[in-house]
């Protein structure tokens, strides 16, 4: 019996919490099993084994103490994936603060806003961000500390200067002989705890953020276990090439594999298909998880030319010799991603259908999952030997699933989510967490899709004008068009994607251009002018890539708003 005024997903989760094991735990467990094991490398850099790591972790926890961090504050993180930004992250939650991650390509004025918005006390900082940013921009912050080294860029608290000047004495004085497993004993936290606020990654500074529960980190790590653990050895060679500021990245390739006792590789720079390829080359990784631009190009460039060669066509369509080619072929892929993959997995939008089916056809172990930011992330996902063509899996351990449809076999329908996986809500936003979290719990996806007998999810386009950058950052098309309406000559546009490119189409104010007296030539250079000028305040995942120009104006719908499906 439910309580009265608790719905019964809330029932459902308070029932479950009793029997979920502290998350944090795994990290403690990790770091002493795996001691004198290595962790995490920078590629073509530094390698911390994991005692190494909770060396570190505990020095970022004596900075924390001492200049007054308490649990429950917020700490943001913003740098490219490192060695240093996973120890800040894992050294965030094993104190008990809350991270509040933050993607290094946003410009300083989103990186401003959401470091103020969540409150944030101290915030860490890669590289590259720490030449763009201006602490003054940011005045609640206490300190700016530089990822690399943990040093501090600036600092607004006396306790925090001395501190850092001291932090190795300081270190010593608490451990004066040793630092061993004993001593890693990590914050005990609770299944409705705040551990994460992740920002989604819109194109403004006004992005939500999404309160990450302890409940649905740990939910996603057991399903990892489950679906990963039995059919990967330990201490393997892991590749991570998405951003750990996203919930993809962060809970798959980091998260998991630090805790099942993986070697992480992280790429630190951008994952462009030639360097994967390379990287995999040197590093020999056991699994690959990617977003589909990825794996496309380096099947494209790398492998489908190979394959128009005359003989090797005409092999390929003998019945009694093409199994023995395919066989080949599918070896020379998997060579091509280090010669040790046991699994590629694709996620933030499905594979082109002729890829698939090229790689379905030769046997290559491959499959695609689903899930959002909200869900930290997963939702549905299957290994590859059970894989079906088109789909994104099976609902994960945990959660439930259904399709807003009369017929969700085959009728279209809005794809609901509901479990330990769904987020808290969104950060001060209560009125858009209302617009996505029913009363019963079920939290709106946004997406259409529908659901086979088997319980396989086909995912058949978004309700949500959401466009998806190359690294699975997720683009809100109207907010870039709002600016490039505001622009010279600009009537109305809409922005689509072609492959990993985004590409602005514009009606443009014929009246204005008649008024001026310009020609195409000139309406061509001014638009051209705009694109630049539009680039410049976006993201580097978000910039459009060419401006095309319409003679019509877009076909709408009674309401006025443009008809995107027609153009997308």
């Amino acid at each position: 019996m439910c309580k009265i005024g608790i719905t019964f997903a809330q029932n459902f989760l308070i029932c479950a919490m009793e029997t979920i094991p502290s998350f944090i735990s795994y990290i403690e467990q990790s770091i002493k099993k795996n001691w004198d094991y290595d962790a995490l490398t920078d590629y073509k850099g530094i390698t911390l084994q994991y005692k190494d790591v909770a060396r570190k972790i505990e020095k970022l926890h004596i900075i924390f103490e001492h200049c007054g961090i308490q649990k429950g504050d917020k700490i943001a993180l913003c740098g490219r994936n490192s060695c240093g930004w996973a120890v800040a992250f894992f050294a965030t939650l094993t104190y008990g603060a809350v991270a509040v991650p933050i993607q290094h390509e946003f410009k300083p004025e989103q990186i401003y806003h959401i470091v103020e918005h969540s409150e944030s006390k101290l915030l860490l900082v890669g590289d590259v961000v720490s030449t763009t940013i201006d602490p003054a921009m940011m005045p609640n912050i206490e300190g700016v500390i530089y990822l690399p080294d943990f040093s501090l860029i600036c600092s607004r608290n006396e306790k925090l200067d001395y501190v850092r000047e001291n932090l190795n004495a300081l270190f010593g004085a608490k451990y004066p002989k040793y630092f061993r497993p004993e001593h890693v004993i990590y914050h005990k936290d609770e299944p409705e705890e705040l551990a994460i606020i992740n920002y989604t990654s819109g194109t403004t500074g006004f992005s939500k953020g999404v309160m990450i529960p302890y409940r649905a980190m740990w939910s996603n790590l057991d399903f990892a276990f489950g679906a990963l653990g039995s059919r990967l050895k330990t201490h393997s060679n892991v590749l991570s090439i998405l951003p750990m500021a996203h919930m993809y990245g962060q809970a798959l390739e980091f998260i998991f594999n630090f805790c099942y006792g993986n070697h992480i590789f992280f790429l630190t720079r951008l994952p462009s298909p030639s360097t994967v390829a390379t990287a995999c080359d040197e590093i020999h990784p056991v699994i690959l998880i990617t977003v589909p631009m990825v794996v496309e190009k380096i099947i494209r460039k790398r492998v489908l030319p190979k394959l128009q060669q005359p003989h090797i066509k005409m092999l390929m369509n003998m019945p009694v010799i093409s199994k023995k080619v395919k066989q080949k072929v599918c070896e020379y892929i998997v060579d091509g991603f280090g010669g040790n993959i046991y699994e590629i997995i694709v996620g933030g939008a499905a594979l082109n259908n002729e890829i698939e089916q090229f790689l379905l056809n030769v046997g290559f172990p491959f499959t695609v999952g689903y899930g959002t930011t909200e869900t930290a992330p997963m939702i549905s996902y299957c290994d590859y030997t059970e894989f079906v063509p088109g789909t994104c899996g099976k609902i994960v351990p945990h959660m439930e699933m259904k399709v807003l449809s009369e017929d969700p076999e085959n009728i279209e329908g809005e794809v609901l989510a509901r479990g330990m996986n769904v987020m808290l809500g969104y950060y001060k936003n209560e009125e858009a967490t209302k617009a996505v979290i029913d009363n019963d719990g079920w939290y709106h996806t946004g997406d259409r899709g529908t659901i086979n007998s088997d319980g396989y999810l086909f995912i058949r386009g978004r309700i949500k004008n959401m466009l998806l950058g190359s690294n699975g950052q997720n683009i809100y098309p109207e907010e870039i068009e709002n600016r490039l309406n505001s622009m010279p000559f600009v009537s109305e546009s809409l922005i689509i994607q072609e492959d990993d490119h985004f590409v602005g189409l514009i009606y443009p104010d014929k009246d204005g251009m008649e008024q001026m007296g310009f020609t195409e030539s000139d309406v061509a250079d001014v638009m051209e002018q705009n694109r630049v000028n539009l680039n410049v305040t976006l993201p580097s995942f978000s910039k459009i890539s060419e401006i095309r120009l319409r003679e019509e104006e877009f076909e709408k719908t009674p309401k006025k708003s443009i008809k995107r499906y027609l153009y997308n």
